[in-house]
């Protein structure tokens, strides 16, 4: 095997997040664990910063946290653009393009064409470094426009098993299984939807299955949907259902019904009804997240784009910034189920930033400076019970005034509440995406925050035990102050702690 020559990618910014050293780059595609290494493919333009010639980027880690590029993995040519998809190890060599002791990475992807997309095939003999286009492209092919985004797992239905691949047909908001013996002849075996969240084109899908509680007796299947627009906080979002595969059907625990017709066409469904749905992200900067082939059930890991297509490749960069968007931190998933019965979905980072010192603030009213000057990325943990305090914020903001941020919890309406503001960020940036809690007296935020460029921060915000995430890109740069300010009351039990991560 032999490596590139391109030295691993820049660790000033971001710090913990993956992002490209240049160029455009959105979905991520393909992630696979093999060898002792995590690689993440990623939707990506060699020649700009704009959304044209998409290829397949190529990273890998060891840790999930320290990342080196590579050369493009699979490239466009003249007759298709390289659009989403996954990665699998062919253990048991049923395609043949490897062997048994030795076993091909095979990418099943969508070849874009003008009028047509179908699902194409590469596979690499050397640990997913170098690929080949099959022969035999495209082998699955609908006749349609926008039949993309293949995900690819193998099912064990008690003998041989078989592989099945989870694509979609994004305006008709359906997602399509097939499954095939040996990765390239693939036949239909079901269709779900439309249903829940029908406001946009569905893609990126993925499916697995997830332990309730760690329960391997109690075993459900969990299916992410990324739809845009459509969001639960406007523009791009990430869906998910939760339900039974029986390796030919998808039935959710608690269906949704179909949608009118008139519903398809102008896609206005109510923040109201959006809440009734699962969502990976309350935020609108988290989209088209798939998780990693290779890893036990109880290491189910995602990966999610960090950015909206509203006003992606508009955000503004850096003086130096060549490139165009990065991914979420990568999320450990599980199962787990609530008061009255019904399955969440958790989320909590797969990496790890050891807290700074804990800062006791019992009995605080007003406002308290955690820390100042705090550059680069960091981690923010609160927790505390409302007293007679009406809410609670968080200000974050930058030396440069150029802009702030408040994250405000309100023990009324139980609701957590982002508020972002930046004189020279896009139309469509401005909304305050909020989310709702089931324990609205209980504050318990897990915040991380890491500078994109010299203009642009991410904050991603675990609350409730990770069954609720707000992802968003933030005009606060580093260096920055952090305030707590408890409005009308007081806190009980309060503690905080800042910790940075430096280059």
């Amino acid at each position: 095997m032999t490596l590139t020559d391109l030295p691993p990618v820049r660790t000033t910014s971001p710090r913990m997040h993956f992002a490209p050293r240049n160029n455009w780059m959105n979905d991520p595609n393909g992630l696979v664990f093999h060898d002792g290494l995590y690689h993440l493919y990623f939707q990506y333009n060699p020649q700009g910063v704009e959304h044209a010639n998409l290829s397949w980027g190529h990273a890998t880690s060891a840790d999930l946290l320290r990342w080196t590029e590579h050369d493009p993995a699979i490239l466009w040519d003249d007759t298709a653009q390289i659009y989403s998809g996954s990665v699998v190890v062919d253990h048991g060599n049923t395609s043949g393009f490897g062997t048994d002791q030795d076993p091909a990475l095979v990418a099943l992807y969508t070849a874009a064409a003008p009028g047509r997309q179908a699902q194409a095939l590469a596979y690499s003999t050397d640990g997913g470094y170098v690929w080949t286009k099959y022969d035999g492209n495209p082998v699955l092919d609908r006749g349609t426009s926008d039949f993309r985004d293949p995900k690819v797992f193998r099912y064990d239905d008690g003998g041989d098993g078989y592989w099945v691949m989870v694509a979609v047909e994004a305006e008709d908001r359906q997602v399509l299984f097939h499954r095939s013996d040996d990765l390239t002849t693939w036949t239909f075996l079901s269709s779900y939807g439309p249903a829940g969240p029908v406001g946009g084109v569905w893609e990126c899908p993925d499916m697995f299955p997830l332990a309730v509680d760690g329960d391997d007796d109690d075993v459900r299947w969990v299916l992410l949907i990324s739809l845009n627009p459509g969001g639960i906080a406007g523009g791009s979002g990430t869906h998910y259902v939760v339900g039974d595969f029986d390796g030919t059907t998808f039935r959710a625990s608690v269906p949704h019904p179909a949608p009118p017709r008139a519903l398809l066409r102008d896609g206005s469904q109510s923040r109201d009804e959006l809440e009734r749905y699962g969502w990976i992200d309350f935020g609108p900067d988290c989209y088209a997240g798939v998780t990693f082939d290779g890893l036990a059930r109880d290491e189910r890991t995602l990966i999610a784009w960090m950015d909206n297509w509203e006003y992606a490749g508009r955000i503004p960069g850096g003086d130096s910034d060549e490139h165009r968007s990065a991914m979420t931190l990568p999320r450990r998933l599980s199962l787990t189920r609530d008061e009255v019965g019904a399955e969440r979905l958790r989320q909590h980072p797969a990496v790890d930033l050891d807290p700074g010192e804990s800062i006791d603030l019992a009995g605080v009213a007003g406002s308290v400076v955690l820390a100042e000057g705090v550059a680069g990325a960091a981690r923010v943990g609160f927790t505390a019970t409302f007293g007679d305090a009406q809410s609670v914020e968080l200000h974050i903001e930058s030396a440069s005034d150029d802009g702030r941020v408040v994250i405000r919890q309100d023990r009324t309406s139980g609701r957590i509440e982002l508020v972002r503001s930046g004189e020279k960020m896009p139309l469509g940036f401005h909304r305050s995406p909020s989310m709702r809690l089931d324990r609205p007296r209980e504050v318990g935020w897990d915040l991380w925050i890491d500078d994109l460029n010299e203009r642009v921060s991410s904050i991603e915000l675990f609350a409730q035990n990770g069954e609720r995430v707000l992802t968003a890109l933030v005009p606060v740069a580093s260096p920055r102050t952090y305030t707590v300010a408890v409005i009308g009351g007081t806190l009980r039990g309060a503690r905080a702690d800042v910790a940075e991560r430096g280059c």
